[in-house]
C-alpha cells in the first residue's frame, strides 16, 4: 500500500497523528492539553516543518464536538476547555460533523506512520468497551428504588409532615 510523503499529509491528519503518538506514548492520560499536542506536533513535523494551520485544527476544525467551522472533521473530543483527546466510536459530536472523517485513510497516512492506525484500531474499541459499560448517568437507573422499599409515598410525606403547624 503506498504512503505519502511527509510533505503531502493533510493538516487534519497530521493532527491526528500527533495525538495518537501522545496516547500510545502516555497510555495512562486520558486526554492533552491544547500545548502538549502543539508542542508535540513541532517535535514530531509530520509534514516536514510546523504549518500555520496545525494550531486551529487542534482548537476547532478536528474537534467533533464543537460546531463545524468551517471543517468537519471528528478527529478529536474536547474533553473539557483545552484539552483534547482522540475521538472514538460513541464519542458525542456536533450533528453538523455526521459522517465526517474521524481517522487518516491508510493511503494519506505518511511513510512512517500506518502502524497509528492498527494501533488506533485496537485502542478505539477497548475504549468504547470501557466507555459503554460506564456511564455515569447510566450507572444509577434504578438506585433509588429502594428509597421507599419499607414504606408508602404517602406514608413518607405524612410521617414527614409530622408535627408542623
Amino acid at each position: 500500500m503506498p504512503t505519502l510523503s511527509r510533505t503531502r499529509v493533510r493538516i487534519a491528519d497530521e493532527v491526528w497523528i500527533v495525538t495518537a503518538l501522545l496516547h500510545r506514548e502516555n497510555p495512562s492520560q486520558g486526554d492533552f492539553s491544547v500545548d502538549q499536542i502543539m508542542e508535540r506536533a513541532m517535535k514530531e513535523q509530520v509534514a516536514g516543518a510546523i504549518r500555520p494551520g496545525v494550531y486551529v485544527h487542534v482548537i476547532q476544525h478536528c474537534v467533533a464536538n464543537r460546531p463545524p467551522n468551517p471543517a468537519r472533521y471528528r478527529m478529536l473530543l474536547e474533553t473539557r476547555p483545552g484539552r483534547r483527546r482522540l475521538f472514538h466510536k460513541g464519542d458525542p459530536y456536533h450533528p453538523g460533523r455526521e459522517g465526517s472523517k474521524s481517522i487518516p485513510k491508510p493511503e494519506e497516512m505518511p511513510v512512517g506512520y500506518s502502524d497509528l492506525l492498527r494501533w488506533y484500531s485496537d485502542w478505539s474499541n477497548a475504549a468504547t468497551t470501557v466507555s459503554s459499560g460506564t456511564d455515569p448517568l447510566l450507572a444509577l437507573a434504578g438506585s433509588g428504588k429502594t428509597l421507599w422499599a419499607d414504606e408508602h409515598a404517602d406514608a413518607y410525606v405524612r410521617r414527614l409532615r409530622e408535627g408542623w403547624e
